[in-house]
């Protein structure tokens, strides 16, 4: 069908819908009607049947008419859209710029790495696709995706000509609600016994390290619930069901966004994250943002909540 389509034909035909007469159309093309009109019949002998009917001294759609007419808005406003865009120096255009996210990572975490993308000296079109790791780098291979944030090195085939970037990491922080941090401050870690845990179901690497760190303390947590949103666990944490982990890097916000305290840090465990790029250097301004930014520096610096 597009073989036969003459767009040509289909943007005179849509200036015609757009007047409501085939005299105004002519102004506005600089074309004589007669001209205009065997554009338009051209057009309805591509699509095979009649695009207007006569009614008094004016033009009517028809019902084929009008659905050729709703079709050719989007094409020729997104026309339009991009010759305006065109027009504006390279410099000066929006950036786009679309950011795989493992599901298992903190959101203030991802959001920390990804603003100085956003505080560029030029606008940017974010798009943030959630999920895990294997299928982000398979869009970042396809390149539906600029780079992939995750908290595990993936396994990386030597001819996916990916790069992989340390962004740095963080030791784990535990939390509860005011009533139950108070109460499991005493005697940490052991006041952690049997006591309900919220754990990441989407294993993420740091929640082994956690559990074999619970049995090396002789502590054996009571696991209340798998999630697999960072965000959701820590509002099942806010309601009171359990004590959860988030890394030290976000104590304060994860404090003040949920109204939770900290029961105690748990230095030997860390959050480890990773940018995967499809290269060493890339142009892009937004991922060598990113690619910058260390998660120490995205962070407020621990205080001494827990001496």
């Amino acid at each position: 069908m597009l073989n036969k389509l003459n767009f040509r034909h289909l943007y005179h035909f849509w200036v015609v819908a757009r007047e409501g007469s085939m005299a105004r159309a002519s102004q506005v093309l600089d074309l004589t009607p007669q001209t205009l009109s065997s554009q338009v019949a051209a057009l309805e002998s591509e699509v095979g049947g009649l695009l207007f009917r006569r009614e008094g001294r004016g033009l009517k759609l028809t019902d084929l008419g009008l659905s050729v007419q709703a079709h050719a808005d989007d094409i020729f406003e997104a026309a339009e859209a991009l010759q305006q865009l065109l027009q504006t120096p390279s410099d000066e255009r929006p950036l786009r710029l679309a950011v795989g996210i493992s599901a298992s990572i903190h959101k203030l975490i991802a959001w920390r790495l990804i603003e100085p993308a956003l505080v560029l000296d030029r606008d940017v079109n974010l798009r943030c696709e959630t999920g895990r790791t294997p299928n982000l780098l398979n869009d970042l291979k396809r390149r539906d995706l600029d780079l992939v944030l995750t908290d595990r090195p993936p396994v990386l085939e030597p001819d996916a000509r990916f790069h992989l970037h340390e962004l740095g990491s963080s030791p784990m922080r535990l939390f509860a609600t005011a009533e139950l941090a108070q109460q499991l401050k005493k005697g940490f870690p052991h006041s952690l016994n049997e006591q309900p845990f919220l754990a990441n179901a989407v294993d993420a690497p740091y929640v082994n390290e956690l559990m074999q760190w619970f049995a090396d303390q002789g502590v054996r947590v009571s696991i209340r619930a798998q999630v697999d949103d960072s965000a959701l666990i820590k509002v099942l944490g806010h309601h009171g069901m359990g004590f959860f982990a988030a890394p030290d890097v976000i104590a304060d916000e994860v404090c003040r966004q949920y109204q939770v305290e900290s029961i105690g840090l748990v230095e030997s465990v860390e959050d480890r994250l990773y940018a995967v790029t499809r290269n060493v250097h890339s142009r892009h301004p937004g991922v060598q943002a990113i690619c910058e930014r260390r998660v120490e520096d995205a962070s407020i610096k621990p205080d001494k909540r827990d001496e």
